[in-house]
Order: C-alpha cells, then structure tokens, then sequence
C-alpha cells in the first residue's frame, strides 16, 4: 500500500489528483466545524451525548458526519441523504421495469439514474433536515436551556427557516464535492468523504481511552488492551474477507470456423465472499432505528411508572425496550436481519439462470455440470453458501461492539465494526484505483 502511494506521488498527474482529494477533504473537514445559525452548539452536544449513544441511528449518522451531527454544523447531514438514496434507487432498479431499462442503457442511462438519485437525494435532505431541526427543538440541557435560540414568536419561524435552509445547502454542496472528487480525484467522491469522517473521529476516541486509562488504569488498561488488539484482528479480517472469492471453472468449447479455431480456453467466474459490502449492514440499522426514532417522538413511560400504567402503555414500553440498542434482543435480531439483506442482495446482484444462459449460449460450460438448469442449481448452491460465510461474518462485525459494550461498558463509536470496514474497504478500493492508473501509465503501448 505504501509502495503504491510512493509510486503514485512520482508521476505529477497521479500526485495532482491526490493533491485535489486532499484539498476537498479539508475543505469537508472545515464545513464540518461550521455552527448552523439560531444553535448553541454546547446545547447540542450535551444533548447528542446523551441521545446519540450506545449504537443507535443517532450515532451512526453522527459517525458518518464525523462528529459534524452533534455540533450541529453546516455539514450535519453529510452524505446520509445520498446513501439513503441510492439506496432507495437501486431497489426500485429491479423493481421497476422502466429504471431497469435505463440501468441497461449504458452511460446515458447511468447518467439519468443519477440525477433521478440526486433529486430523490435532495428530497431526503429536506425530510431529514425538517426531521432534525424538530429533534434540536426539543432538545435541552440540565439547566433546561433550548438548543435552538429565539424559538418564540417570528423570530422562531426565521430560525427554522435559516436552520434547515443550512442543514440542506450543506448536505448539497458535500454530494457535489463528492462529485469533484469523481471527475478529478482519486476514489470514489462519497467514500473518501465518509472515510475522512469516520478517520477524523478516531483521535476522539484514542483521547476517550487515554481519560479512562487516567482515571482508572487498573480496570480498564487490560480491557482497552483487549480491544485493540480485537481491532486488529478485524482489520485482518476484513482485508482477507474482502480478497477471499470463489472461482467457478468454465471451460469453452472449441469451435472451428473456416481454418481457424476459436474457444477452447479454460477461464472461471469469480464470485466474491462479501460480495454485498456494507450495504445489509446499513438496511438492518435503518430498520433497526425505526423504534428508537418514534421513541423520541412519542416518549414510552418512566420504569418507575410501569406498574400503574395501562396495558397500552406497557405494550409500547416493551417494545421500545427490546429495540433498546444495548440489549441482547436488538443483537439478535440485528444479527438475523444482517443475514436476511445480505441474502436479498446478493440475489439482486446474481443472477444464477442467467449466467447459465450466457454459458450455454457461448459454447461454455462448468467441468462435469450439464448445462442449463442443472448449471444454474449448481451456481445458486455456491451462492447460498458463499453468502452465507459473508452474512455471518458481517454479522459478527456489526453486533461486536454491541457485546463489547455490554461487557465492559465502553463505547468506542469510530472504532466499532461498521465503521472499520468501511475505512479499511475504502483504503482497499483506492489502492486498486491507484494500481490501475499506474499501469495504465507505465504501459508502454505500441508506441513505447
């Protein structure tokens, strides 16, 4: 990796590129610590800490800002609306014959896809925005100051208006320097955006253990220890899960045509073990964080008060508790979910019956598999079991700082399983994309 990013800094097209993600990020890093007019930020943050905490949605957006969320800045939405949106756009892609289409229209359908994403992009971004300016209205401190100033009379509507004109105007302009970063930097724009982030929350947290270790290093120096080197454990992890693929062997036949010969090469479809990413991860915590949301609309009685309460509220008690993100129940099931998206995925991805159409149709076939329908069993068989090793290990990935926290009741938000694979796949990305454009210019061609 460090020899890749030597090689590429040599070559002055490669090294300007790099220069241009660079200064993107830092102007991303900038907007982030930009406050939102008519908010206390100190109000804010002693709010976010109490209600972004322990693994809910909260924290989740929070880390994916990083940390912009709970000082309630300009860039507060980050990227969020555009993943929800693609997101969104690539269900109905295989839902929708007419988005399928444009799918399989080459670049001018990609191109209308994605301005079809951009604008539901953007409506997201207003949904959210009015959603969380509604949460910071709510929001106080011990003392029972408000987040939001002047929320009286006119001034209050002004308020709402300049505050969730900002929270859009920032969500905008980070989707289009994301999109800078595609036409003239290295990576993909909204990656490098959530991995600078995520990064940017990592010194935050390495401060945490420093306090913890200050104020009792007997108890928690063996603990962190633990941790850290679990930390590495999954980033090794990570890196071989996401190398690791299957390789089903094709052979084709051979064909003469005239005095020639075609076919007859062996070659193999390569099928990835964690094909889908981090994608089941972010469907099953959206899913998840349904409860936890209409939990801070509609509030569920105190504990104290569960004996005189009515057989409704004592429902709705229940079921916002075993949504609770600390407890075993939501590991579960989130664990269950993870799975269940990761299947739904891959089978929008794969297509089993067609794979074995394409083979037969180009005289090709799998060593000692018939072909068509007994092909495409044997392909969805490598699926299933392919997909399986992948869910679980997501699984894991997902609910460990879940355990972790039971256990020990550290809560280390940047360095949990989500947001290490998302670093390490965006770093693993970017390599390849550094790689191929130094191939590309160390290729001597027929001129060379």
């Amino acid at each position: 990796m460090f020899k890749t990013m030597k090689n590429a800094w040599r070559i002055p097209e490669i090294r300007k590129k790099l220069l241009f993600t660079l200064f993107i990020i830092v102007i991303f890093r900038f907007g982030s610590a930009i406050t939102v007019p008519f908010l206390d930020p100190a109000v804010v943050t002693a709010w976010m800490t109490e209600n972004a905490s322990n693994g809910n949605f909260l924290e989740y957006m929070n880390i994916l800002s990083g940390g912009a969320l709970a000082k309630a800045t300009v860039f507060s939405l980050g990227v969020t609306p555009y993943i929800n949106a693609s997101i969104i756009i690539q269900l109905l892609t295989y839902a929708l014959p007419p988005l399928e289409r444009l799918q399989q229209e080459g670049e001018e359908g990609r191109k209308k896809l994605n301005f079809i994403n951009s604008i539901v992009a953007f409506g997201l971004a207003i949904f959210m925005s009015v959603a969380y300016y509604l949460y910071l209205k709510s929001a106080t401190d011990d003392a029972g100051k408000s987040a939001v100033k002047y929320v009286d009379g006119g001034a209050g509507v002004m308020a709402a208006f300049v505050i969730i004109l900002c929270f859009i105007a920032g969500s905008s302009l980070v989707i289009w320097l994301g999109n800078r970063i595609n036409e003239k930097g290295i990576g993909n724009g909204v990656s490098m955006i959530l991995f600078a982030g995520i990064v940017a929350r990592i010194p935050v947290d390495l401060g945490q253990m420093v306090r913890l270790l200050q104020e009792d290093a007997a108890k928690y120096f063996g603990l962190i220890v633990i941790y850290l080197l679990i930390f590495v454990v999954m980033i090794v992890g990570i890196v071989l899960f996401n190398e690791a693929e299957r390789r089903i062997p094709v052979q084709y036949a051979k064909r003469v045509v005239g005095r020639k010969q075609y076919g007859g090469q062996s070659t193999h479809i390569p099928i990835k073990v964690c094909n889908s990413g981090v994608m089941p991860i972010i469907f099953a915590m959206s899913f998840m964080s349904l409860p936890s949301t209409i939990s801070m609309f509609v509030k569920p009685i105190e504990a104290a008060a569960y004996s005189t309460a009515t057989a409704g509220q004592k429902f709705y008690y229940n079921f916002i508790n075993f949504f609770n993100t600390q407890s075993y129940s939501y590991a579960v099931l989130y664990f269950i979910l993870i799975i269940a998206f990761n299947y739904f995925y891959v089978s929008m991805q794969y297509n089993p019956i067609e794979m074995a159409n394409n083979l037969r149709q180009s005289n090709g076939g799998i060593p000692g598999i018939r072909p068509g329908k007994p092909t495409s069993d044997y392909i969805s068989k490598v699926l299933s079991k392919l997909t399986l090793v992948g869910a679980v290990f997501l699984g894991i990935i997902a609910i460990f700082p879940i355990i972790f926290l039971n256990i020990t009741k550290i809560n280390i938000s940047s360095m949990g399983g989500t947001s290490v694979l998302i670093v390490v796949s965006v770093a693993i990305e970017t390599v390849r994309t550094l790689e191929s454009q130094l191939m590309m210019r160390h290729h001597k061609g027929f001129l060379g």
